[in-house]
């Protein structure tokens, strides 16, 4: 299976496109339709758009602007936030979405299962937000404020039995740090699961995107990555291209072997 680079876009409740540090500090990347024209151009594998405020406020997807945004999306678009039913993933589908990103409904076997049922496992993702590392790793919801006392392992697995079929693996302390993912949870959950497991949170360089693959993720997604430039985080969309992944991965085997 070919290896997928996904960039994660963060929408705010202002229906602006913002980057968070650890899901605390905002900075605002730009406009969402903007960006996602530009994405367009450079041919990207898939994108993700979740709307972070949605689930923490108790709202459900702002289905009228998903309707404008994935109108002007030429690649395959996934959608999180807010998502709590079959009905709100029918009327995504309905617009253009092609997977749902379940986040705190992905904890709820019963929705998994049922939304799996009707659009197929390829087209269930569930999003685990982990803090923390190794045995006392613990997943959390509500952009991490709430916690929850299970392992990410075990709930990558009760989703995948209930249905999922990709899982995101999302580090909280590494989110917008660009210091490089926690390759120890992503190489024990990836080995464990029979789906593909999406590495997300902490990669700032072309380099940590390989790194995330040699760990065992099927596909990497960042947020940093394809928005930043240098040490001053300047704002520039932007896309490696496949040979730049390809010798970023021999050096990344090289540097482990």
């Amino acid at each position: 299976m070919r290896k997928r680079l996904i960039p994660v876009l963060l929408l705010d409740r202002a229906r602006r496109l913002v980057k968070t540090e650890r899901f605390g500090a905002r900075t605002y990347i730009g406009d969402p339709f903007n960006v996602v024209r530009l994405f367009n151009e450079k041919e990207v594998d898939e994108i993700a758009i979740l709307d972070i405020d949605a689930g923490p406020e108790g709202r459900r997807p702002d289905f009228g602007f998903m309707k404008e945004l994935a109108s002007e999306c030429f690649m395959p678009l996934s959608y999180g936030g807010g998502i709590r039913s079959v009905a709100d993933c029918e009327e995504l589908n309905r617009l253009g979405v092609e997977k749902f990103v379940l986040g705190q409904a992905g904890l709820e076997p019963k929705v998994v299962s049922s939304v799996s049922e009707v659009f197929g496992s390829q087209a269930v993702v569930v999003c685990i937000d982990v803090v923390g590392g190794g045995d006392s790793a613990h997943c959390v919801t509500g952009s991490g404020r709430q916690r929850h006392r299970i392992h990410p392992l075990a709930h990558a697995l009760d989703a995948q039995a209930a249905g999922a079929g990709e899982i995101i693996l999302q580090s909280v302390d590494r989110d917008g740090m660009r210091s490089g993912m926690d390759l120890e949870v992503i190489h024990g959950v990836s080995r464990a699961l029979e789906i593909p497991v999406v590495a997300l949170g902490g990669a700032g360089e072309v380099s940590h995107l390989a790194d995330g693959l040699w760990a065992g993720a099927s596909a990497v997604a960042s947020g940093s990555t394809f928005s930043f430039i240098g040490r001053l985080r300047a704002v520039l969309v932007t896309y490696p291209s496949r040979r730049e992944v390809d010798d970023a991965m021999v050096r990344s085997e090289a540097a482990t072997s």
